[in-house]
């Protein structure tokens, strides 16, 4: 039952292989707390209260509310899909409510931290130092998601237009507009990496010549933004949230930062408007008639 789930996943909705992963472990999971609790191997006949009785062990184990959110909406879509090829005729999760998380503010880089950053990768032009130069002013000057930048290929870059075709989520693509300086480093980048280039059609490589790695760009990310700030969170989603944050407090169009990001809808871009909410209170304060501009 769950591999044609999985292939489900994988072939009509274009799930990414980490997304899969994350389906396939929840269910593995659940599977075997079936086995263990209620001796039950199939997944075909279950009730509400064994997945609650799930959720409370999970509960018991310190699982925070977000992560069960997460297991129980693989659960929930997994039986969506059972019950739309009729193999089951109730969905046992229909009429099950999420639990309440306490909603965690992203906080974004400033503009001196990321200016600091920039610096210091500015200070050597060998190999490595361009390569991860380049790694940060992709993320901060598009928005672009990590799996996004690993995937980067030769073939996707215009240099003449100055633009890269990125490969979004579910397949998507979309087109993002390089900053001169962007492109500068790409170019200064794309000489060096001659040498330990292997034929790989992927832009970002290893000094081995294979493809770069998840954990690689994390790792980049957060040693260099561990020197100059104290946030709780250092990593490159945080730096895509700086990107949207600082151009809605610049005054961009909501519509063309969701086109920039990728998102299918207004809804998961508005999510970083929260922080623009006190430059839009600056804007309103000393623009609008009856404010007191003395305060």
């Amino acid at each position: 039952m769950i591999d044609s789930f999985l292939e489900y996943l994988s072939l009509e909705k274009k799930y990414s292989t980490h997304t899969i992963t994350a389906y396939k472990n929840d269910l593995i999971s659940f599977k075997d707390f079936l086995v263990v609790e209620f001796q039950q191997e199939t997944l075909s006949d279950v009730h509400y209260n064994q997945i609650r009785s799930w959720i409370v062990a999970l509960s018991d184990s310190k699982v925070s509310n977000r992560s069960i959110n997460r297991k129980i909406s693989s659960l929930k879509s997994f039986y969506k899909f059972f019950q739309k090829t009729h193999r089951i005729k109730v969905n046992p999760l229909a009429k099950h409510k999420a639990l309440k998380v306490n909603k965690k503010i992203q906080v974004p880089f400033n503009s001196k931290e990321i200016n600091q950053v920039i610096n210091a990768v500015n200070e050597k032009n060998d190999f490595i130092s361009l390569r991860n130069k380049l790694i940060v002013e992709l993320f901060y000057s598009t928005g672009i998601r990590r799996a996004e930048l690993i995937n980067i290929k030769h073939s996707n870059i215009d240099l003449s237009n100055k633009t890269i075709k990125v490969l979004g989520k579910r397949s998507k693509e979309r087109y993002v507009p390089l900053l001169p300086s962007v492109v500068q480093t790409l170019k200064q980048y794309l000489e060096v990496k001659k040498e330990f280039s292997i034929g790989l059609d992927e832009l970002f490589i290893t000094e081995k010549g294979n493809k770069i790695y998840e954990t690689l760009v994390y790792r980049t990310i957060n040693s260099y933004f561990s020197q100059v700030s104290t946030k709780e969170k250092k990593s490159p989603h945080i730096l895509r949230h700086s990107f949207a944050t600082h151009l809605l407090n610049e005054g961009a169009d909501l519509n063309s930062v969701k086109e920039l990001l990728g998102h299918s809808s207004l809804a998961s871009t508005q999510v970083y408007t929260h922080n623009s909410l006190d430059a839009i209170k600056k804007v309103y304060n000393q623009a609008h008639p009856r404010s007191n501009k003395t305060e």
